[in-house]
């Protein structure tokens, strides 16, 4: 008994201090912009990994992002990432409870369909497809789980992260959340931040993207490797249209 109390101590002792060490990791955020994102970290491994394969066939791996600085990003892209991705960002705590409980029925219904198809699939031998989950995340909570955690589905780490947001939040201005979240969000594969994005798919500079290229870059941030191949689909046509129609109502901080 008494190891086992011994275990549970050393276990609340280093839960108490990892939740430090994330306090001082966002509170120096203040100040001095972040060099990486644990997301970051490990799609840099997944690339250096697949570029020792490529190297052996004449490829070499590619990474692209550099940092610029909130007003050197075009208010087009702001407003069309706030209007596609979380329309209360600056009046929200870091967390919108009601998106999260839509969420979580939406994607109740949608592995209750996935279920019936998979075994409609079975019976005719082929591969069932996969839920279609969706998050109810807000743009804090997508920035404190890229910065700091795994991007494993777990009650865990949900909780962690909205523990997380609530600090970001208390700690950072809406405005340095919306810079640094757009430094480093991926836009594909190795390209990370609205520069490199603005960059790689437009030829332009961050601060010069216009409403329509803007809504088309917010389109991606979903899923970003999927759309990185397919840029010219209809379905990007139309979500950057209704983007655009929205971006006049997105309040920038």
């Amino acid at each position: 008994m008494r190891q086992v109390s011994r275990w549970l101590l050393c276990l609340v002792v280093a839960g108490i201090a990892l939740q430090f060490f994330f306090l001082g990791r966002i509170a120096l955020m203040v100040v001095v912009a972040p060099e990486s994102t644990a997301f970051q970290r490990s799609e840099a491994w997944q690339i250096a990994t697949n570029g020792r394969a490529n190297a052996k066939r004449g490829e070499s791996p590619d990474w692209q992002q550099e940092w610029v600085p909130y007003d050197r990003i075009a208010d087009t892209l702001k407003r069309a990432v706030i209007a596609s991705e979380d329309a209360e960002f600056i009046y929200h705590g870091g967390i919108e409870w009601e998106a999260i409980e839509r969420a979580r029925q939406r994607n109740a219904k949608a592995e209750a369909i996935a279920a019936r198809r998979a075994a409609q699939a079975r019976a005719r031998g082929k591969e069932p497809a996969p839920a279609k989950i969706r998050g109810g995340s807000t743009i804090t909570q997508q920035l404190a789980k890229n910065l700091l955690l795994s991007g494993e589905r777990t009650l865990l780490r949900k909780g962690q992260e909205l523990v997380l947001a609530t600090a970001l939040e208390l700690l950072l201005s809406k405005r340095r959340i919306l810079e640094i979240y757009l430094n480093n969000v991926e836009w594909g594969e190795g390209v990370f931040g609205a520069e490199a994005a603005a960059q790689h798919y437009f030829n332009k500079p961050a601060a010069r993207l216009s409403a329509n290229e803007a809504a088309r870059l917010a389109v991606m941030l979903p899923s970003p490797k999927f759309f990185e191949k397919r840029p010219g689909s209809p379905y990007v046509s139309g979500r950057a249209s209704t983007i655009m129609a929205r971006m006049p109502a997105a309040d920038l901080p």
